[in-house]
């Protein structure tokens, strides 16, 4: 049997979903992505869905990735979203297109050699209990889970407080626990 070699953090890629960057913008936690030294990447579809309308979060989400240079990955489902939109041909599928492009862009990575790790952090029901394809370089984290990482190692003193403040700016923030309690 063979042991699992440490993970090195400049190696991870975490790809935060609509959810976890429109939670944290209601912190005033954005800077929290940054926190674990690993790399930064938005989805161009995912910045798409949270700054195309105005939004309570808009404005600051578009402002804060600007400012902070964070990379944004380019995908097909993007580039495919807008040419439907020009084309004025109606796109059948709108839901979930974010998801989406963060699974085309895991798959690549399970393609890379040595392949990186991919963190993909989410928010949404459905999407911990779906049959999402997770290659086996790549993980799920819930926001909650992310931030209790975040308090265990010390980079933060409380998740539930980031949590709290969230909440108390008008985020309904999800009850859902990720992994499950057991």
């Amino acid at each position: 049997m063979s042991e699992k070699k440490p993970v090195d953090d400049r190696q991870v890629l975490l790809l935060p979903d609509a959810g976890p960057l429109i939670t944290l913008a209601y912190a005033d936690a954005l800077d929290l992505l940054l926190e674990p030294a690993w790399n930064l990447a938005l989805v161009d579809m995912v910045l798409h869905e949270v700054t195309r309308n105005e939004t309570p979060t808009s404005d600051k989400l578009a402002e804060w990735a600007r400012d902070r240079q964070v990379e944004v990955l380019s995908t097909r489902t993007y580039a495919h979203h807008q040419r439907m939109r020009t084309d004025s041909v109606s796109s059948s599928r709108k839901r979930n297109l974010g998801e989406l492009a963060i699974q085309e862009v895991m798959n690549e990575l399970a393609l890379e050699s040595p392949p990186r790790t991919g963190v993909f952090l989410f928010e949404d029901h459905k999407i911990a209990r779906a049959g999402f394809f997770l290659p086996d370089n790549c993980r799920k984290v819930s926001t909650r889970a992310f931030l209790l990482f975040l308090e265990n190692r010390g980079g933060i003193q409380s998740a539930a407080e980031i949590e709290r403040r969230a909440v108390r700016a008008g985020r309904r923030f999800s009850r859902l626990h990720f992994p499950p309690h057991r």
